[in-house]
């Protein structure tokens, strides 16, 4: 069953700078943030040292609505446009996979759904339409 549906903005390297900024203009409450240089190393791919403080992942409260935000990875591009995307939470892996699989119908899989150290079936996919989705099983709390 789909949860929530949450605007996702995405920063280029100052996402803890618009975490303070959405605090003191919109009196955010921080629910969550996480950096890159929180995630489980990989020595597959090493993590640049520039990326250690990039927000991965910030869940923000504003009165009963919920945003959520992250940075670009360094090296990634950023466009202007592409800086809001939904985040569509789902409690089940196989509802999310359905979901998935229709959303990416005439549209273009940016990350294939796939297990993550946050969810057991994440994905990004950009729709028919240019709406892109970030498709997310909720981890049982």
């Amino acid at each position: 069953m789909i949860t929530n549906i949450v605007p996702y903005l995405v920063t280029n390297g100052n996402g803890q700078e618009a975490v303070e900024f959405y605090k003191h203009a919109l009196g955010a409450e921080v629910i969550s943030l996480q950096t890159f240089g929180e995630m489980p190393a990989n020595p597959e791919y090493p993590l640049p040292e520039e990326a250690k403080d990039r927000v991965l992942n910030a869940q923000l409260k504003i009165g009963h609505a919920s945003l959520m935000l992250s940075d670009t990875f360094p090296g990634n591009p950023y466009q202007l446009g592409s800086q809001v995307t939904i985040a569509i939470l789902i409690n089940d892996a196989s509802e999310a996979k359905e979901i998935f699989d229709k959303l990416q119908d005439s549209g273009k899989v940016t990350m294939p759904l796939q297990e993550t150290f946050w969810s057991p079936a994440y994905g990004q996919v950009t729709d028919r339409f240019g709406v892109e989705w970030q498709v997310s099983t909720e981890n049982e709390k």
